[in-house]
């Protein structure tokens, strides 16, 4: 491949022809944003110290909007030259955020840096970045057998591991389990030995099996000093996983048995989640007519983020959250027709890195407020409500039109 310096690309910043764009994908997460302005409205509508989140997420989205555009004028190669640098600039706010002071703490957990006009939440230009440099690295180094390839999954593991250690340490496991998946995927379009991937199946049930007996003597240490549920922080130093933190332990808990595990506690949220989505029918109650987000059985702090895909359920029903399905399986399966069409082997792997990455967060979200998994707290892309989060996802898709834009030109 021949790369271009950084100078050179930047002459490719400029508007082609029309048939040069993908318009499905614009289309698509127009309506995703739309859909998710309209219903952060309604979750909100009776809370008057949140009622004009939906305007908030009108301008994100517009800034979005221009974000999307800039990034798709400029040919997708000349990330790759700056993928080190971009790297290392997203790596600094991840640690800054923990410096007392700086990091803004909220809930527990120390995750955003206060601009002022608005939070900055590090570990979404994270993701990004673990993209480029993983993209980078796999395009500069050769893949194949497991013997040659040591070399080339110890700097991945270094270049992943790093950002991923920071933020379990803010803590956000969810913006951390999204990475794995999105690395793998580019692993495996890159042709890597299958032996890797045996070998990172059995490590994934091995960590599960640990989580899984951590949990068991979470809930025996609890009991056993008569502790409610409720008292997080009792646990965590005697256990052998630094990063997994009491709350987290009782939302694994609150998944396995509801009933049991204070229902009216950590289970709270998904069983009024789930009485959410059942409650809609066919067609649903009717916008703004939802009476788990409008009497605040849904809490308000989580109806306009993590949980708006409920919202949307409760009050359009089935026919709304195939609706939003049918925009998602566009966005994704179109994405994947471009990683087809892509000539070369970045525009590949950045298509099918953004592509998993953005399948993890539909899968999980939607999955999490329907009682498939336990409750982790991520964000629905374009629907959610989230200014930093909003313009990651707007960058990313950004970039596989690039892929589809640039497709061509190849000197």
């Amino acid at each position: 491949m021949n790369l271009r310096s950084p100078l050179d690309s930047l002459s490719i910043f400029k508007v082609t022809t029309r048939e040069r764009w993908d318009l499905a994908t614009p289309v698509a997460l127009l309506g995703l944003g739309l859909i998710g302005v309209i219903f952060i409205y309604s979750a909100q509508l009776s809370n008057t110290a949140l009622h004009n989140v939906w305007l908030m997420q009108l301008i994100w989205l517009s800034l979005g909007a221009g974000v999307y555009v800039m990034v798709s004028l400029i040919d997708y190669r000349f990330w790759l030259s700056v993928s080190h640098w971009f790297y290392a600039a997203c790596m600094l706010p991840l640690v800054l955020v923990l410096i007392p002071g700086l990091g803004h703490e909220s809930g527990g957990s120390q995750r955003w840096i206060n601009l002022g006009f608005f939070s900055y939440q590090p570990s979404e230009t994270a993701k990004i970045a673990v993209l480029l440099i993983v993209a980078s690295i796999l395009i500069r180094n050769q893949v194949g057998t497991m013997t040659q390839s040591l070399g080339v999954l110890g700097k991945l593991a270094l270049a992943a591991g790093v950002p991923m250690l920071l933020i379990l340490i803010q803590p956000d496991l969810k913006s951390a389990i999204v990475l794995p998946p999105m690395v793998f995927s580019m692993l495996y379009v890159s042709k890597l030995s299958t032996r890797f991937f045996a070998g990172a199946l059995g490590a994934f049930l091995l960590v599960v099996g640990l989580v899984a007996w951590d949990t068991w003597r979470y809930v025996d240490f609890m009991e056993t000093h008569g502790y409610s549920y409720r008292d997080t922080g009792k646990y965590e130093a005697h256990s052998w996983l630094p990063y997994v933190h009491d709350y987290q332990r009782n939302r694994i808990l609150s998944f396995v048995n509801p009933d049991k595990y204070d229902p009216m506690g950590i289970g709270w949220n998904q069983r009024q989640s789930l009485i959410s989505v059942g409650s809609g029918g066919l067609t649903g109650k009717g916008w703004t007519k939802g009476t788990q987000a409008q009497l605040g059985y849904l809490p308000r702090a989580v109806a306009h983020n993590d949980f708006i895909f409920s919202v949307i359920a409760e009050e359009k029903g089935f026919l709304g959250s195939l609706t939003v399905l049918g925009l998602f399986g566009l966005v994704l399966f179109n994405s994947i027709r471009i990683a087809g069409l892509a000539r070369d082997r970045l525009g590949t792997l950045l298509a099918i890195g953004v592509t998993v990455l953005f399948a993890v967060h539909v899968f999980v979200n939607i999955a999490m407020t329907i009682g498939l998994v336990p409750i982790t707290g991520i964000p629905l892309p374009f629907v959610s409500y989230g200014g930093s989060f909003v313009l990651s996802c707007c960058l990313l898709q950004g970039l596989v039109q690039s892929v589809y834009r640039f497709r061509k030109d190849f000197t």
